[in-house]
């Protein structure tokens, strides 16, 4: 069980990047719990977590800096697995971005680019890539020493030499 305090930073799955702001006794319905406010950056929302529920929901401390290299390499190299049933597809996807693991994320943005590159993405699809990748950014960025367009390009230059000239990638 992850336990965190003020200040930490932590992946909200499918939000990105929050602060525990306060850690408070709270009383519903007669019973006490701890509750995690955590103020999610990108947005400045703010969101009361039950402590017992922080694991379930997935929040977790950001990547080390060590697993970044993987995170590349992972884009750089391998098949793609997508199902071309869209429905079932969107399904994995959501799945996979409320999971919260920055390896799900990475594998839902780098199928839906190569995809993209060879038939047009529907409109809910080009907008949860977009969210993939700006969650890796973001992540990537704040546990590294390298700005978001340094990651972002190095992201697009990772994705360009996995795929480039190879159309045996795509595993259906």
């Amino acid at each position: 069980m992850n336990l965190f305090k003020v200040g930490d930073k932590i992946i909200y799955p499918n939000q990105g990047i929050g602060v525990i702001e306060d850690i408070q006794l709270e009383s519903y319905f007669g019973e006490e719990f701890k509750i995690y406010h955590v103020r999610i950056l990108t947005n400045d929302t703010l969101v009361l977590v039950p402590f017992s529920n922080a694991d379930e929901i997935g929040i977790r401390k950001p990547i080390t800096s060590s697993k970044v290299d993987t995170i590349f390499g992972f884009m750089s190299e391998g098949t793609v697995d997508v199902t071309m049933n869209w429905k079932g597809r969107y399904r994995e996807h959501v799945d996979l971005m409320r999971s919260g693991t920055v390896l799900d994320v990475a594998q839902v943005f780098k199928g839906l680019y190569y995809l993209n590159s060879i038939k047009p993405l529907s409109f809910r699809e080009k907008k949860m890539m977009e969210k993939a990748k700006d969650l890796i950014v973001t992540e990537i960025s704040e546990v590294s020493s390298l700005s978001e367009q340094a990651i972002e390009q190095r992201l697009f230059e990772s994705l360009s030499s996995c795929f480039k000239g190879k159309a045996d990638r795509l595993n259906f």
